[in-house]
């Protein structure tokens, strides 16, 4: 199926959106797409919208955590919404939800980030 992505700046947060498959085929174009959005705009947090991806791996989580990272670095804060019961038990396991904030929807985490939308 392969992987769709979208980007959008609302006031200083970095609104993704992910469908599809999140695996190693699709891994390296989202963190370097991801990454170039990050530094070109003036980013503080990240939300992370899940609600159409239906499979995930070890390399989007690889993926998620280095961005989880990089927003640290810029004194923000990473959170997700709408995750399926799925891709929440691989949050979960991988031990994710520990540092990761998830929201229930979009509209939901925007209003917690300070963002009126």
């Amino acid at each position: 199926m392969g992987l769709s992505y979208s980007f959008t700046v609302k006031e200083n947060v970095l609104v993704v959106r992910l469908a599809g498959e999140l695996d190693h085929h699709e891994a390296e174009n989202l963190r370097e797409t991801w990454k170039e959005k990050l530094y070109t705009q003036p980013i503080k947090h990240v939300l992370l919208n899940m609600e159409a991806v239906t499979f995930m791996d070890s390399s989007g989580l690889g993926v998620i955590l280095g961005r989880y990272k990089e927003v640290l670095q810029l004194g923000g804060e990473f959170v997700v919404c709408s995750v399926s019961p799925m891709i929440g038990k691989i949050f979960e396991m991988s031990g994710l939800f520990k540092i990761i904030r998830q929201e229930e929807n979009e509209l939901k985490a925007l209003m917690t980030l300070g963002v009126a939308s």
